[in-house]
């Protein structure tokens, strides 16, 4: 006799009563772009219902963001001026410096989580700090430390250290620690490809290089071997949780990552899969709730236990609506 698999799909109680992957709004983290200046609300072109926000326009923004029950964001700002060094990410009163110190004052249930980059800040658009037009990668990890404890004076919860540079975890945690900020977490970007599905995101925050790409640093997607040894390298050096980027094209490493290591793995379902999805729904070639929804059940499944995502609103609103 064969299994009639069929028998625990045949009404919706059954099918509710057995799934076994679950999903819930706490398990997302929303991106936010704060820029420099005054009376800033500036539609992304290539990401339809995403924002450009200067801090004197975020009030609304997060008022909505806390009615749908979003509870975590993650920061990246856009500075007026930058430079070489890209000095904007780790001044006292850098853009997110002040916005995340407007937000813990006004908004203090939001989990703050901030970027800790450079390429938004130096003139250059690269993630570090230039010698013979190349990216340095032991002085760049000195500067990320500084932004990554920048941002933990000025209130941030987690930084998530976005810039691929070998090392820099370590340099990150010694410097937190030694300022007694022995119970800040970090995010590692610990997974991140060099990928053209970042697209969008360089006109959300005006990062891309001005010269070359970031292959030296950020990861080869034909190759499926290195992926392990960067996340064993980031919790070995104190890491407290992982972060695999982009998203849906890389589930099997998120599977992989997720079986092999102890602590939580975040997806980061980047500003090209979100924005392709849109363009489809807006053309009304597919149904945007259903797609979406199946999107997030495929990162659960393979194994995050955290989605950073743009959806994370509309995703808030359909829930709302008992999906």
């Amino acid at each position: 006799m064969f299994n009639r698999t069929r028998r625990i799909r045949s009404s919706s109680a059954i099918r509710e009563l057995v799934k076994n992957v679950s999903f819930s709004i706490n398990e997302l983290v929303y991106p936010i772009f704060i820029e420099e200046g005054e009376n800033i609300k500036e539609e992304i072109c290539s990401m339809p219902n995403q924002f450009r926000f200067s801090l004197d326009r975020l009030e609304e923004e997060l008022t909505e963001l806390s009615d749908l029950g979003i509870k975590s964001l993650l920061l990246f700002g856009i500075p007026k001026i930058k430079d070489e060094i890209g000095s904007g990410a780790f001044a006292e009163n850098g853009i997110i410096q002040v916005a995340t110190k407007y937000i813990k004052t006004n908004f203090p249930n939001f989990l703050i989580i901030t970027d800790v980059c450079m390429c938004e800040y130096t003139s250059h658009g690269h993630c570090g700090i230039l010698e013979n037009c190349e990216v340095s990668n032991d002085i760049t990890i000195d500067y990320i430390a500084k932004i990554a404890l920048s941002h933990v004076q000025a209130g941030a919860d987690i930084v998530a250290p976005s810039d691929m540079m070998d090392g820099r975890i370590l340099k990150i945690r010694e410097l937190l620690d030694k300022n007694n900020y022995f119970n800040v977490p970090i995010m590692s970007y610990s997974i991140k490809y060099s990928s053209s599905y970042y697209g969008p995101f360089r006109d959300a925050a005006d990062s891309a290089p001005s010269f070359g790409d970031r292959k030296t640093y950020q990861m080869d997607f034909r190759n499926n071997k290195d992926y392990m040894i960067e996340a064993i390298n980031d919790i070995q050096e104190g890491a407290d949780i992982i972060i695999v980027k982009p998203g849906l094209p890389y589930l099997d490493i998120v599977k992989q990552v997720s079986t092999s290591v102890n602590i939580p793995v975040a997806i980061y379902s980047v500003s090209g899969e979100y924005s392709m999805v849109k363009a489809a729904a807006i053309n009304g070639w597919i149904d945007e709730q259903k797609i979406v929804m199946e999107n997030m059940y495929a990162m659960k499944r393979a194994g995050a236990n955290i989605i950073i995502t743009y959806h994370a609103k509309d995703i808030a609103k359909w829930l709302g609506g008992k999906l």
